[in-house]
Protein backbone atom coordinates (compact mmCIF):
# COMPACT_ATOMS: atom_id res chain seq x y z
CA UNK A 1 0.00 0.00 0.00
CA UNK A 2 1.16 3.47 -0.65
CA UNK A 3 0.42 6.09 1.34
CA UNK A 4 -0.15 9.83 0.02
CA UNK A 5 2.33 12.49 0.49
CA UNK A 6 0.61 15.06 2.39
CA UNK A 7 0.27 18.72 1.08
CA UNK A 8 1.96 22.16 2.65
CA UNK A 9 0.28 24.81 2.13
CA UNK A 10 0.98 27.54 -0.51
CA UNK A 11 4.20 30.22 0.08
CA UNK A 12 4.96 33.18 -1.30
CA UNK A 13 8.44 34.29 -0.38
CA UNK A 14 8.19 37.22 -1.99
CA UNK A 15 5.65 38.47 0.92
CA UNK A 16 6.41 36.42 3.93
CA UNK A 17 8.74 37.28 6.35
CA UNK A 18 11.94 35.61 5.89
CA UNK A 19 14.16 37.29 8.32
CA UNK A 20 13.98 34.07 11.21
CA UNK A 21 15.12 32.28 8.03
CA UNK A 22 18.11 34.36 6.85
CA UNK A 23 18.96 34.16 10.86
CA UNK A 24 19.18 30.26 10.79
CA UNK A 25 20.91 30.39 7.46
CA UNK A 26 23.84 32.59 9.03
CA UNK A 27 23.99 30.40 12.15
CA UNK A 28 24.37 27.31 10.11
CA UNK A 29 26.87 28.14 7.79
CA UNK A 30 28.56 30.74 9.93
CA UNK A 31 28.48 33.59 7.61
CA UNK A 32 27.27 37.05 8.03
CA UNK A 33 24.76 38.20 4.57
CA UNK A 34 24.53 41.45 3.26
CA UNK A 35 20.78 42.07 3.66
CA UNK A 36 20.78 44.97 0.89
CA UNK A 37 21.65 42.52 -1.65
CA UNK A 38 18.21 39.74 -1.09
CA UNK A 39 16.57 38.60 -4.18
CA UNK A 40 13.43 37.16 -2.88
CA UNK A 41 11.50 34.56 -5.44
CA UNK A 42 8.05 32.74 -4.76
CA UNK A 43 10.00 29.74 -3.40
CA UNK A 44 13.82 30.59 -2.81
CA UNK A 45 15.97 33.42 -1.69
CA UNK A 46 18.99 34.55 -2.45
CA UNK A 47 22.13 36.78 -0.70
CA UNK A 48 25.40 37.23 -1.33
CA UNK A 49 27.74 36.59 2.23
CA UNK A 50 30.64 38.51 3.96
CA UNK A 51 33.04 35.63 2.44
CA UNK A 52 32.31 36.57 -1.49
CA UNK A 53 29.98 33.85 -1.90
CA UNK A 54 26.20 33.55 -2.36
CA UNK A 55 23.32 31.54 -0.78
CA UNK A 56 19.99 30.27 -1.81
CA UNK A 57 17.68 28.68 0.38
CA UNK A 58 15.02 27.40 -1.00
CA UNK A 59 11.60 25.95 -0.04
CA UNK A 60 10.77 22.41 -1.16
CA UNK A 61 7.82 20.22 -0.45
CA UNK A 62 7.85 16.83 0.39
CA UNK A 63 5.99 16.03 -3.32
CA UNK A 64 8.54 17.60 -4.82
CA UNK A 65 11.18 15.57 -3.13
CA UNK A 66 9.83 12.25 -3.56
CA UNK A 67 9.78 13.21 -7.16
CA UNK A 68 13.18 14.46 -7.79
CA UNK A 69 14.91 15.16 -4.40
CA UNK A 70 16.39 18.28 -3.03
CA UNK A 71 20.17 18.56 -4.14
CA UNK A 72 20.41 19.52 -7.47
CA UNK A 73 22.96 22.11 -7.28
CA UNK A 74 25.04 19.65 -5.31
CA UNK A 75 24.71 16.79 -7.56
CA UNK A 76 25.42 19.42 -10.50
CA UNK A 77 28.24 20.07 -9.42
CA UNK A 78 30.00 16.84 -10.74
CA UNK A 79 29.13 18.12 -14.18
CA UNK A 80 32.21 18.80 -15.93
CA UNK A 81 32.41 21.37 -18.98
CA UNK A 82 29.22 23.35 -17.94
CA UNK A 83 29.89 27.14 -16.63
CA UNK A 84 27.96 27.28 -13.63
CA UNK A 85 29.17 28.74 -9.91
CA UNK A 86 31.30 26.95 -7.96
CA UNK A 87 29.07 24.82 -5.27
CA UNK A 88 30.98 25.32 -1.66
CA UNK A 89 28.48 23.28 0.75
CA UNK A 90 24.81 23.22 2.02
CA UNK A 91 22.57 22.86 4.87
CA UNK A 92 19.25 21.08 4.97
CA UNK A 93 16.60 20.79 7.68
CA UNK A 94 12.68 19.55 8.09
CA UNK A 95 10.31 22.15 8.64
CA UNK A 96 8.49 21.67 12.06
CA UNK A 97 5.18 22.73 11.07
CA UNK A 98 4.26 20.78 7.44
CA UNK A 99 5.45 18.96 4.98
CA UNK A 100 8.81 20.97 3.75
CA UNK A 101 11.94 20.75 3.71
CA UNK A 102 14.28 24.01 3.90
CA UNK A 103 17.61 23.82 1.35
CA UNK A 104 20.65 26.71 1.60
CA UNK A 105 23.51 25.99 -1.13
CA UNK A 106 26.58 28.55 -0.97
CA UNK A 107 28.08 28.73 -4.22
CA UNK A 108 30.67 31.29 -5.37
CA UNK A 109 29.55 34.48 -6.23
CA UNK A 110 28.97 35.59 -10.31
CA UNK A 111 29.76 39.35 -10.88
CA UNK A 112 27.64 39.43 -14.34
CA UNK A 113 24.11 40.39 -13.76
CA UNK A 114 21.28 37.76 -15.33
CA UNK A 115 20.77 38.70 -18.89
CA UNK A 116 17.65 39.09 -18.59
CA UNK A 117 15.52 40.42 -14.91
CA UNK A 118 12.38 38.10 -15.59
CA UNK A 119 12.53 34.58 -17.68
CA UNK A 120 11.79 36.39 -20.95
CA UNK A 121 13.35 39.50 -22.78
CA UNK A 122 11.46 42.19 -24.44
CA UNK A 123 14.90 44.09 -25.61
CA UNK A 124 18.26 42.56 -27.80
CA UNK A 125 20.63 42.13 -24.73
CA UNK A 126 23.61 42.14 -27.30
CA UNK A 127 25.61 39.27 -26.56
CA UNK A 128 29.07 38.61 -27.37
CA UNK A 129 29.79 35.58 -30.11
CA UNK A 130 32.03 34.33 -26.66
CA UNK A 131 28.60 33.97 -24.79
CA UNK A 132 27.43 31.57 -27.23
CA UNK A 133 30.16 29.91 -27.57
CA UNK A 134 29.98 29.31 -23.99
CA UNK A 135 25.92 28.59 -24.36
CA UNK A 136 27.00 25.77 -26.82
CA UNK A 137 29.96 23.86 -25.27
CA UNK A 138 27.61 24.03 -21.88
CA UNK A 139 24.40 22.79 -22.93
CA UNK A 140 26.79 19.66 -25.42
CA UNK A 141 28.61 18.88 -22.29
CA UNK A 142 25.29 18.48 -20.31
CA UNK A 143 23.70 16.36 -22.90
CA UNK A 144 26.63 14.15 -23.01
CA UNK A 145 26.24 13.29 -19.46
CA UNK A 146 23.38 11.26 -18.14
CA UNK A 147 22.10 11.23 -14.88
CA UNK A 148 19.39 9.37 -12.99
CA UNK A 149 17.49 12.55 -11.75
CA UNK A 150 14.31 13.39 -13.72
CA UNK A 151 14.82 17.11 -14.76
CA UNK A 152 11.34 19.06 -13.63
CA UNK A 153 9.84 21.99 -15.73
CA UNK A 154 7.12 24.25 -13.63
CA UNK A 155 7.67 22.15 -10.59
CA UNK A 156 6.37 19.07 -12.78
CA UNK A 157 8.33 16.06 -13.91
CA UNK A 158 9.40 16.07 -17.28
CA UNK A 159 8.03 12.76 -18.58
CA UNK A 160 6.17 11.41 -21.97
CA UNK A 161 2.82 11.88 -20.09
CA UNK A 162 3.56 15.61 -18.97
CA UNK A 163 4.47 16.37 -22.65
CA UNK A 164 1.56 14.65 -24.23
CA UNK A 165 -0.62 16.54 -21.10
CA UNK A 166 0.90 19.67 -22.02
CA UNK A 167 0.39 19.84 -25.58
CA UNK A 168 -2.63 17.20 -27.06
CA UNK A 169 -5.52 20.10 -25.53
CA UNK A 170 -4.02 22.75 -26.94
CA UNK A 171 -2.36 21.24 -30.19
CA UNK A 172 -4.68 17.95 -30.82
CA UNK A 173 -4.04 17.19 -35.14
CA UNK A 174 -0.69 15.51 -34.06
CA UNK A 175 -0.85 11.77 -34.34
CA UNK A 176 2.17 11.07 -32.41
CA UNK A 177 3.51 13.08 -29.56
CA UNK A 178 6.00 10.02 -28.57
CA UNK A 179 9.76 11.65 -27.20
CA UNK A 180 12.45 9.37 -29.06
CA UNK A 181 15.62 11.46 -27.09
CA UNK A 182 16.09 12.04 -23.96
CA UNK A 183 19.46 14.13 -22.75
CA UNK A 184 20.39 15.86 -19.25
CA UNK A 185 19.09 19.40 -18.79
CA UNK A 186 18.45 22.35 -16.67
CA UNK A 187 15.16 22.55 -17.29
CA UNK A 188 14.80 26.10 -16.32
CA UNK A 189 17.17 27.70 -18.87
CA UNK A 190 15.55 31.42 -19.50
CA UNK A 191 17.12 34.81 -19.49
CA UNK A 192 17.07 35.66 -15.67
CA UNK A 193 19.76 32.36 -15.58
CA UNK A 194 21.89 32.73 -17.53
CA UNK A 195 24.90 35.52 -17.24
CA UNK A 196 26.55 38.02 -19.02
CA UNK A 197 28.74 38.84 -20.67
CA UNK A 198 30.70 35.97 -19.58
CA UNK A 199 28.18 33.02 -20.20
CA UNK A 200 27.19 30.92 -16.81
CA UNK A 201 24.05 29.42 -15.92
CA UNK A 202 22.53 29.19 -12.25
CA UNK A 203 20.22 27.73 -10.26
CA UNK A 204 20.25 23.81 -10.96
CA UNK A 205 17.26 22.54 -8.68
CA UNK A 206 15.72 21.20 -11.56
CA UNK A 207 18.17 19.61 -13.88
CA UNK A 208 18.23 15.85 -14.88
CA UNK A 209 16.50 14.04 -17.87
CA UNK A 210 14.34 15.81 -20.25
CA UNK A 211 13.69 15.15 -24.08
CA UNK A 212 16.47 16.71 -25.86
CA UNK A 213 15.74 20.11 -26.80
CA UNK A 214 14.14 21.47 -23.64
CA UNK A 215 16.75 23.81 -22.75
CA UNK A 216 17.35 25.26 -26.25
CA UNK A 217 13.13 25.45 -26.77
CA UNK A 218 13.08 27.39 -23.02
CA UNK A 219 15.40 29.76 -23.95
CA UNK A 220 14.18 29.93 -27.73
CA UNK A 221 10.12 30.51 -26.30
CA UNK A 222 11.63 33.35 -23.86
CA UNK A 223 13.20 35.27 -26.71
CA UNK A 224 9.89 35.30 -29.07
CA UNK A 225 9.52 39.08 -28.05
CA UNK A 226 12.60 39.72 -29.55
CA UNK A 227 12.85 38.08 -32.81
CA UNK A 228 16.73 38.69 -34.08
CA UNK A 229 17.43 37.30 -30.75
CA UNK A 230 14.68 34.31 -31.06
CA UNK A 231 16.54 33.69 -34.48
CA UNK A 232 19.91 34.01 -32.96
CA UNK A 233 18.84 30.86 -30.55
CA UNK A 234 17.52 28.66 -33.00
CA UNK A 235 20.87 28.74 -35.53
CA UNK A 236 22.80 28.49 -32.47
CA UNK A 237 20.73 25.45 -31.55
CA UNK A 238 19.77 24.01 -34.84
CA UNK A 239 20.63 20.38 -33.91
CA UNK A 240 18.62 20.08 -30.96
CA UNK A 241 15.27 22.18 -32.05
CA UNK A 242 15.60 20.79 -35.51
CA UNK A 243 15.27 17.06 -34.12
CA UNK A 244 11.98 15.32 -33.90
CA UNK A 245 12.60 15.84 -30.11
CA UNK A 246 13.19 19.48 -29.86
CA UNK A 247 10.39 20.46 -32.56
CA UNK A 248 7.90 18.76 -29.79
CA UNK A 249 9.93 20.66 -27.01
CA UNK A 250 9.31 24.03 -29.01
CA UNK A 251 5.73 22.54 -29.25
CA UNK A 252 6.00 22.53 -25.41
CA UNK A 253 6.71 25.70 -24.80
CA UNK A 254 4.67 27.40 -27.27
CA UNK A 255 1.39 25.44 -25.45
CA UNK A 256 2.01 27.02 -22.27
CA UNK A 257 1.84 30.55 -23.87
CA UNK A 258 -0.88 29.85 -26.27
CA UNK A 259 -3.38 27.53 -24.34
CA UNK A 260 -5.85 28.34 -21.61
CA UNK A 261 -3.72 30.32 -19.72
CA UNK A 262 -2.69 33.02 -22.65
CA UNK A 263 -2.42 36.52 -21.46
CA UNK A 264 -2.95 39.34 -24.29
CA UNK A 265 -0.44 41.31 -23.24
CA UNK A 266 1.95 38.65 -23.06
CA UNK A 267 4.78 39.93 -25.77
CA UNK A 268 5.18 36.58 -26.87
CA UNK A 269 1.96 35.12 -27.74
CA UNK A 270 1.45 36.16 -31.16
CA UNK A 271 5.18 35.26 -32.09
CA UNK A 272 4.65 31.42 -30.22
CA UNK A 273 1.26 31.21 -32.42
CA UNK A 274 3.07 31.81 -35.82
CA UNK A 275 5.77 29.58 -34.31
CA UNK A 276 3.36 26.21 -33.25
CA UNK A 277 1.57 26.83 -36.51
CA UNK A 278 4.95 26.11 -38.44
CA UNK A 279 5.68 23.43 -36.05
CA UNK A 280 2.28 21.85 -36.26
CA UNK A 281 2.98 21.37 -39.53
CA UNK A 282 6.47 20.02 -39.60
CA UNK A 283 5.28 17.30 -37.33
CA UNK A 284 2.07 16.07 -39.29
CA UNK A 285 2.86 12.74 -40.88
CA UNK A 286 4.60 12.45 -44.48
Amino acid sequence: MTLPVPSARAVDLRVESVDDLLDRVERSLQVRFDRDTVIRKRRSVGVRTNRGTWVRVERRTFKRIEAQGGNGPEAAAVLRGVAMPRWCGAVTWRDEAEPVMWRADETGLVDDPPVGEAALVIEDPRLPDTWWDGLNASLDALAAQPTPRVATSDTESMTQDLVEATIRPVFPGIPDLMVDEWASAHADLTWANVMGPEFCIIDWEDWGMAPRGLDAATLWGNALAVPALADRVWAERRPDLESRSGRLMALFFCAKVVGPYAHDADPRLEPARKAAAHLVAGLQPV
